[in-house]
């Protein structure tokens, strides 16, 4: 994402963004983020552990954020790991995104 393609509303990919937002617009894909925040990689096995949800709950939650790009997944055997994508996560965060909100200077 660069300052440019933010500024001018003709380049922004709308659809990107409302897929990205959707992502995030639930209490339980936040949770997620929120521990492989605080725990970097992380196994599907230890998740279960710390969220009150089903194994296959806890995986379709990761498969919207690994869709939207803000985590990450190895596979080791049979476990995955996750890990927050930090370029995406600050991306959405960034003084780029919030440009779409205000008018030019």
């Amino acid at each position: 994402m660069n300052k440019e393609t933010v500024t001018h509303s003709e380049a922004i990919d709308y659809p990107l963004y409302v897929q990205k937002f959707k992502a995030l617009a639930d209490e339980n894909r936040l949770h997620i983020m929120n521990i492989l925040t605080r725990n970097g990689k992380t196994c599907v096995c230890d998740l279960v552990e710390d969220i009150d949800l089903s194994q296959s709950k806890i995986s379709y939650h990761l498969k919207i954020l690994l869709q939207a790009g803000f985590i990450e997944k190895e596979t080791r055997g049979t476990w995955s790991y996750y890990w927050i994508n930090d370029e995406e996560v600050n991306a959405i965060l960034s003084e780029e995104l919030c440009c779409m909100f205000r008018p030019p200077q």
